[in-house]
């Protein structure tokens, strides 16, 4: 792609993520959700493959759907109420369309279908600015209006996000739609405790997307894309396979590792609110998709690739792509909790 037109779009994006974040008007947030869908798409399509147009007319139109809710949703609450104050959510029908409009732009189950079928067509840096920089400002607006809507309706679409994501990724092979149920995994989870502690549903988000950068780094530096080849990766980088290893194991929150803190301040904080079942639920949920995390780890670190293939042997080269941000990812994902405590004082 052309490096002016590529600087145009990936500004284009920041440009549509601040717009909705420093907004207080539905419709100037609602032309940021926009912009950041037009700029995206030409990144989407830019290999000019069948499977990666496919993939952005499929983004295209679930996310032209969602932002045609939230304009409805909007001017309903305009009428309702004569106020266009993103604060001023007061009428329940626009709340209930407002939410189920946000939930199909951040891929909340039962909205999540259009996902992992998107995130399968596109290329590891169009699925990496999916999955995380696209999330920032439909979550921003949840945020803002967490506290007007039914508190009932986000903990069964949290819920079943966690439940979703964990059944809908064991039977996968392709370790791009692994990674679209985690995300909705892990979206579940934010929302759930969204409506009593913003600042740790912004937790949850920066960590989440610490790992996921961290994943797809990992994916593109080691060119594997199904699982039926991650054993080919350990013999051309098992530095990079090994720490890949943690890296996932940090995505199913097991300790000593970064995904443990917001998972356990998240139970923690349901058990304050007296929800014992559904962070029993959630939890049980965590160890279902504990469990595809473990099956990509055996795959890459435990097996032996067959030796009568037709596939060419794949040779450890030196690799020309830059490792700065994996290294800072890495690190991240796999030392952050130790530092819980100084985290906590700082956003809680």
């Amino acid at each position: 792609m052309n490096p002016h037109i590529l600087a145009v779009l990936v500004s284009s994006l920041g440009l549509g993520t601040i717009l909705t974040f420093s907004s207080s008007h539905w419709l100037m947030a609602w032309m940021g959700l926009e912009i950041n869908t037009l700029a995206i798409a030409p990144l989407m399509a830019q290999h000019h493959h069948p499977r990666a147009i496919e993939a952005t007319t499929k983004y295209f139109l679930t996310q032209a759907t969602a932002a045609a809710m939230i304009l409805f949703a909007s001017t309903t609450n305009a009428w309702t109420t004569g106020e266009w104050d993103i604060n001023d959510l007061s009428s329940p029908l626009a709340a209930t369309m407002f939410t189920t409009a946000l939930a199909l732009k951040i891929g909340l189950a039962p909205m999540h279908f259009w996902m992992p079928e998107v995130l399968q067509g596109l290329d590891l840096t169009a699925g990496l600015i999916m999955s995380t920089w696209q999330k920032l400002a439909p979550f921003a607006l949840m945020i803002q209006t967490s506290q007007m809507i039914n508190p009932t309706l986000l903990t069964a679409l949290g819920v079943t996000s966690t439940l979703v994501g964990g059944w809908g990724g064991l039977n996968q092979t392709q370790l791009r739609k692994i990674l679209a149920y985690s995300s909705i995994a892990h979206m579940g989870w934010m929302v759930v405790v969204i409506q009593y502690t913003p600042q740790l549903a912004i937790l949850a988000l920066g960590t989440y997307i610490i790992m996921t950068s961290t994943a797809f780094l990992t994916l593109k530096t080691s060119m594997v894309t199904k699982t039926s080849t991650l054993a080919m990766a350990w013999p051309k980088g098992p530095i990079v396979m090994g720490t890949a290893m943690l890296a996932l194991l940090s995505l199913g929150g097991l300790p000593p590792l970064t995904g443990f803190m917001p998972k356990w301040l998240i139970l923690q904080e349901l058990t304050k609110q007296d929800m014992p079942i559904i962070a029993t639920t959630m939890a049980l949920a965590a160890l279902i998709s504990l469990y595809f995390y473990l099956r990509l780890c055996y795959a890459m670190t435990l097996t032996t690739y067959p030796a009568t293939t037709n596939i060419l042997t794949s040779w450890r080269t030196q690799t020309t792509q830059t490792s700065l941000m994996l290294t800072i990812s890495m690190t991240m994902t796999l030392g952050l909790l130790p530092v819980t405590p100084t985290v906590l004082m700082l956003t809680i």
